[in-house]
Parts: structure tokens; sequence; C-alpha cells
């Protein structure tokens, strides 16, 4: 339970399932009112159901299409209008494609960075006035610790998440003095379907299978953050160890973690 967040409003991108879904039920047993977005509308209705018998608690469920960012603004203003005000926006949507860089297809690129970056900021921008003037807010992106150490396979994914990184520490600073908290979570590998597009042949999972985060661990961490100052969440510590050890030791790192890196 996080007190801070009863009677505030949530939204959460990629909600239908996974990180998100978990993230919406302990938002609602906190006392919030989740925003579920995604592209399914009859997940997303499941979920919205789920929660409203569970916790009895009014979700709303909207289908947006973060590769479509033309429609985002009106989506947005849906939610203001239902809602009256957004507290907390979690930019959790996100998918990746494992493939060596010279046969990365044009449409995953673009895929990937439409709904990893340009999703996440399009849907940063409609908050920001609203939380501005309100003083008050939080923004939590999540990343990935793809985002701090890139490897063979994870070139495009591993950009985005840089991408979103590198946004989110410029927004930080930007909205410090209004009051408007701003996180960065950056998992590892976590058990949702991401690996059904990422890693369609299964060998990823079956390599590091012993390593993958529960998405209940991860929610959990991001819940009891909400509307604190913490600058970023990373898990687990010791791939996080990794990515410091990389940032101060790149040579040696990609020396000695080669072995590892290739088992995508």
């Amino acid at each position: 339970m996080n007190e801070r967040l009863k009677g505030k409003t949530v939204v959460i991108t990629g909600a239908s399932g996974g990180l998100g879904e978990k993230i919406a039920h302990l938002c609602a047993a906190s006392g919030a009112r989740p925003v579920l977005l995604a592209r399914n509308q009859e997940k997303l209705a499941q979920v919205a159901r789920q929660i409203g018998d569970g916790q009895h608690v009014d979700c709303l469920p909207i289908v947006c299409d973060l590769s479509r960012q033309e429609e985002i603004p009106s989506v947005f203003q849906e939610i203001l209008q239902e809602t009256g005000g957004i507290d907390i926006l979690v930019n959790n949507a996100g998918y990746g494609v494992f493939a060596e860089a010279g046969e990365v297809s044009l449409a995953d690129l673009q895929g990937m960075f439409s709904v990893n970056v340009v999703g996440l900021i399009a849907c940063t921008t409609e908050v920001i006035p609203v939380m501005k003037e309100r003083r008050s807010g939080h923004i939590i992106n999540i990343a990935s610790q793809a985002g701090k150490l890139a490897t063979p396979k994870s070139s495009v994914y591993s950009a985005t998440k840089h991408a979103v990184l590198g946004y989110t520490n410029s927004l930080r600073m930007e909205l410090a003095d209004f009051g408007v908290f701003v996180t960065a979570v950056n998992p590892g590998p976590m058990a949702t379907n991401f690996f059904d597009i990422a890693d369609p042949g299964g060998s990823y999972v079956e390599n590091v299978g012993r390593f993958i985060l529960s998405t209940d661990k991860v929610a959990q961490k991001i819940v009891a953050a909400m509307m604190t100052r913490r600058r970023e969440i990373n898990m687990p510590g010791w791939m996080n160890a990794g990515s410091l050890a990389y940032t101060l030791f790149p040579g040696l790192v990609e020396r000695l973690g080669k072995k590892a890196f290739f088992k995508k």
C-alpha cells in the first residue's frame, strides 16, 4: 500500500497485461484511480473489470495506439475531461526485436522508435502543462538496463532505451522547480510477453531464465516510489552493478562479458 496514492489519478500505458497490468492493480489497491491505455480493447476491458471487482475502484480503459501519435492529444483530453487531472503518468508501453544490426528491418526500426521513444514523449508532452500548473505530479518512464549496457542483437532496442534515459534525465531537471518528480525504471529481463516478439525462438529466455524478474516485484518497487523523489529504480542489483562497471571500464566489460552477451 502507498498512502500517497489515495484519490490520485494514475495513467498507465501498456496496461492490458504484464507490468502495466500489475501496476494498475497495485495502484487501485492503494486507493488510486487507474486510467488504462493500450491497443487491445478486449484485454483493457478485462483488466478494468478485474480491478473493479477486486478493488471496487472505477477504472477508465481507453484504447490508444502509441504509434499513432496524432491521436494522443485527444486521448489525454478525454482523460482530463473524465478525471479532472492527472497526478501520475507511467510510460510503460514498449517492445523490442532481437536481431543483429544488419538484419533489423526498417519496419521494426521505425516501430520500436515510434512506440518506445516518440509515443512516450508524446504522452509526456500532454501531461507536462497540467503538472506544471498544479505544481505537482510524477512521470515514471520504464526504460531498461539495455539503455545503460547495450549488448549484441539489441542495437536498436538499446538505442531506444538510451533515448528514453536521455529524455528522462533532461526532463527531471526541467521540472524540478515545479514540484514534479521524474523517475527512470531500468529493469532487466522480466517475465512478460515481451519475449514473444523479441525472442520468438525462445533461446534468450532459455539461457537467462533463472535471472528473469517477476513483474510483481518490479511493480511493487514502482508503486512504492510513486510521489517520491526517487531518481531511478534499477533491478536486479547485480545487473545494475554490471552497467555501472561498464560506464567505468567499458573495454574490460566487453571482453569479459562477450560470451554471455551473445546468448540471445
